[in-house]
């Protein structure tokens, strides 16, 4: 007679032992015990805190720690990574920007850059979706360049996120720099006139080509709330923006980007805006 074969694992009779039923008794506390979220909200506070994202949900290639004295030597690093006719539009093709913004964003922090092929374009961005008493959204339609273009936009007011820079604070900043010359004869003080929407925050991660940049691909780490702001005309109008890259604008290597002179805005309403 041929031996019988061992008992199949699925088959093996359970050992009912003490530490087996403790381990048991564990694991279903730890899976099955309710989350408490904790909470900074402090209902005496105009803005509330944030939390804010890690760049992405998956893991990217190192960021490139290289520091580019010139956009030139930015160029150099640049051209052997990326398709060589989306390069030569930068700045060329209408509504792009060129080699000195990017040299600009990657001085000033907002933005960093993989240490790939191609490199991906890394920045976080305040969307603040403006609202009004007729539940209406304010949306950004097109805006004039330094350069006479004329870039479409269509979506809401939206601004580049400066290291370590909270999102309320950056709301303060992206209202002053692109409707500010609107309200700021009549209005006072910035932050008196913007009022975040308690629990409007959200936030989520998209990663596409750069319409800016063609070629370079991007992961936008996007920070949205909804907020009122006081003092604005009830119909279309066109704001002013002073200069946008401050003093680095003036520094040597930054005066031949591109910068956005006005912006042109118009109210749709919120159902037709999506989220």
């Amino acid at each position: 007679m041929s031996p019988q074969p061992p008992p199949s694992s699925l088959t093996k009779p359970h050992q009912n032992t003490l530490p087996d039923f403790i381990f048991s008794a564990f694991h279903l506390f730890v899976f099955y015990s309710p989350f408490k979220p904790t909470s900074n909200f402090n209902p005496r506070r105009r803005f509330s805190n944030f939390p804010i994202m890690p760049l992405t949900t998956t893991k990217t290639p190192a960021v490139n720690h290289h520091r580019f004295a010139t956009p030139q030597s930015l160029s150099d690093w640049l051209r052997p990574r990326l398709p060589s006719d989306s390069f030569a539009a930068w700045g060329t093709r209408p509504g792009t920007k060129n080699i000195h913004n990017l040299w600009l964003e990657l001085a000033d922090g907002e933005t960093s850059l993989a240490d790939s092929t191609p490199p991906v374009r890394t920045l976080e961005v305040v969307v603040v979706r403006v609202r009004d008493h007729k539940d209406r959204i304010l949306i950004e339609s097109h805006q004039l360049l330094s350069n006479g273009d004329v870039r479409n936009r269509n979506r809401p007011l939206s601004e580049k996120m400066k290291p370590n820079e909270t999102v309320e604070a950056a709301v303060v900043r992206a209202v002053k720099e692109e409707l500010g010359s609107i309200f700021k004869d009549c209005c006072g003080d910035d932050e008196d006139v913007v009022r975040i929407v308690p629990n409007s925050y959200s936030s989520k991660v998209e990663e596409r080509v750069s319409v800016s940049y063609p070629g370079l691909p991007a992961c936008y780490v996007l920070h949205t709330v909804d907020a009122i702001v006081d003092g604005l005309p009830d119909c279309e109008f066109c704001t002013e923006e002073g200069e946008e890259y401050g003093d680095l604008g003036g520094k040597e290597g930054g005066e031949g980007a591109v910068s956005c002179k006005k912006h042109y805005w118009k109210w749709v309403d919120s159902d037709t805006v999506s989220s």
